[in-house]
This record gives C-alpha cells, structure tokens and sequence, in this order.
C-alpha cells in the first residue's frame, strides 16, 4: 500500500500503516451509526419526526454495508495466520469488549428494567445478552462470526460463497434472532470487502486520480438512491442489495477525495478510533437527549437530533481519553491475561 492511502495491494506479513481513506470512510460510518440511534432515539421521546430523520433514511441502504465491507477489507493479510492467533485477535478481541461493555450498560440501564419486571428478569436478560446481542452492541457480537466463518470456508469456491450471501440478503430474513437476521442480510458485504479488496483500493486509486468523474458520479448515486427510498423500494430484492453496495462504493470514493483534499480531518480521527466511538456513545447520547429534551425543547427535533448526534461522538472520545488518564485503559485496551496468543504491539481496539 503506498503512503498516499492506496494500495499496490497486501503481501506482506503484517498490516501496513493506517490507510487514510480508509479511516475517512470508516469516520463517516461511525458518524451515520451514532446518528441513526441518536435521531431515532429523540424521535421516539419526543413522538415526532424531525429534519434529520431524512438523512437516516437516506443512509439507511448503505450504512451497515459499508460498515462491514470495510471490515473486511484488510481480512486477506491475516487469514493464513494460525488457529489460535486468528482466534485471538478476531474472536477473543472483540468477546472482551463485548462482555466488558455489555456488562457497563447494564449497569446503567439495569435499575429501569428492575422497575419494571423486577431484578430477577434483570439477571436473565443480562444472560440472554450473550445469545441475543444487546442494544448497539451486535456490531462486535457478530464481526467475530463473519472471521471464523470466512477462514473456516476458505478452501471452498469463493464464487459459490459470494453466491449463497448475497442469495441470504435478499431473503430479507426475519427470525427474530439478532444473529441470523443480520448474519444474512451483511455477511455479503464483510465476504466481498474481503473478496475483492483489490477492486476496492483501484476504485480509490480511480477516484484520485479522476476527482471531477468520481464528483459526477456520486451526484448521480445520490440522485437514484434518495428516488428510490423515499419511493418506499430500498428494501425489495435485489434493490437492496444493489443499493448497498452503490452506497457503500460512494462512501469509499467521498472519503478517498477528502483524504485527496485532507479536508474534514475530525472525520479521519473518529474513523482511526470507530470501535472506541462504538463502545461508549451511549452513554453522553442518552444524556444528551434527556437534557435537551428537558430543558431546550424550543430547539425542534431535528436540532434537539443533530446535537445529540454531537454529543455522542464527542462525548464518546472524551470518555475514552479521561479513561486513559485515569487508569481506565482496561475499557479500551485488552489487558495482558485476555491474550491467548503471543501479544503484538496494539493500538486501543483497533482491529487488526
């Protein structure tokens, strides 16, 4: 991968350098997740819809997809590692995180549930939560399953695997089950990051080097995507999946021309530390709301929703570098006794 964030493609050992439109990309995946909750979360207090709620719908086709194709991206470089190496930083990396911050969560939330059915459902659903993902957290339950799944099947024809995904997204499955549901409707997108990386990195490089192109096409995908949401289609059969990844190819060319321009660097920061923004907006979202809501009301809906939004991010890092001030590392960075393989130079969460 060459110094300027694209790629002469991954051979070598170990991951290169962090990729700059990479992290513009993810940085505005994990801005449009934070939004989505935040938005959804003051619509539903307040029993109204406002302004923002158009751009959630708007990004809701390509805003997972791209999330997990993004995941995938770099899979190649590290499939062919062991067993036990593989398991630990792809399985075990994130079951730490998950146990860590489910548990914090129910710590917050658990007094209201108590309230309500009492602390013994309390102590059930905490359980349940290790078979049913809780709240935003599924993200992290379910990129673990996506790589063992995707080594366990490496020596079957990547063809027939692409086939079968993309066969389940259209299923539009709908069990119940965290799990399933979303296994089916994104495992495509996390198999084809991982499948064809290289096409990935030479739309970037396209993108680069064609900036007036790529501007004309990411207006016209923004044309064809707004018609076709709030024309009610985005979720038909192979409308979905299409629009998945036409949004999910827009994001890559947006943030390959703001790392052309390093214009909108907040973005690159928040997509160098997304799982850290992951973890922990749930908690100033959730105060941001109530606050608002409480005391600015005269605001709307749709500012009470891009504040919150804000707030989310924002209070998201800043909990994280309070948390490394204060001896808190353990939030955001495994400790020693959770390895199970020879422990590598890392970096906070950052999958590798």
């Amino acid at each position: 991968m060459t110094g300027n964030g694209t790629a002469a493609m991954m051979t070598q050992a170990s991951p290169s350098p962090r990729i700059d439109w990479v992290d513009y990309a993810k940085g505005i995946c994990i801005v449009m997740v934070v939004m989505m909750h935040s938005v959804l979360g003051v619509e539903i207090a307040a029993g109204q819809t406002g302004y923002m709620h158009y751009l959630v719908e708007f990004a809701r086709p390509f805003r997972m997809p791209d999330f997990f194709l993004l995941s995938g991206l770099f899979l190649a470089v590290v499939i062919d590692r062991d067993w036990r190496t593989y398991l630990d930083r792809k399985v075990v990396h994130f079951a730490y995180f998950y146990v860590l911050w489910v548990t914090i969560q129910f710590g917050f939330k658990a007094p209201a549930f108590a309230a309500e059915q009492g602390w013994a459902h309390v102590g059930l659903m905490y359980l349940e939560s290790f078979i049913e993902p809780f709240g935003t957290l599924w993200f992290i339950y379910l990129l673990p399953i996506f790589f063992v799944v995707t080594k366990a099947t490496k020596r079957l024809p990547p063809a027939a695997i692409w086939i079968v995904a993309a066969a389940l997204e259209m299923t539009h499955l709908s069990t119940g089950w965290t799990v399933i549901d979303e296994f089916a409707a994104r495992f495509v997108y996390f198999y084809s990051g991982y499948l064809f990386a290289s096409k990935v990195f030479a739309l970037s490089e396209r993108a680069r080097a064609r900036p007036r192109w790529a501007l004309a096409g990411l207006a016209l995908w923004a044309i064809v995507n707004a018609a076709i949401v709030y024309d009610g289609c985005s979720t038909w059969p192979v409308f979905s999946l299409v629009l998945g990844f036409a949004g999910a190819c827009a994001i890559i060319v947006i943030g390959t021309l703001l790392a052309k321009q390093q214009w909108l660097n907040g973005l690159r920061f928040c997509g160098e530390h997304s799982i850290v923004i992951y973890l922990a907006f749930f908690l100033p979202m959730v105060i941001a709301r109530v606050s608002l809501l409480k005391f600015a009301p005269f605001l709307g809906v749709g500012t009470i929703s891009l504040l919150v939004t804000i707030a989310g991010v924002v209070g998201a890092l800043a909990i994280w570098r309070l948390a490394l001030r204060t001896g808190a590392r353990f939030l955001f960075e495994r400790p020693d006794a959770f390895w199970i393989a020879p422990k590598k130079r890392a970096v906070l969460v950052a999958a590798e």
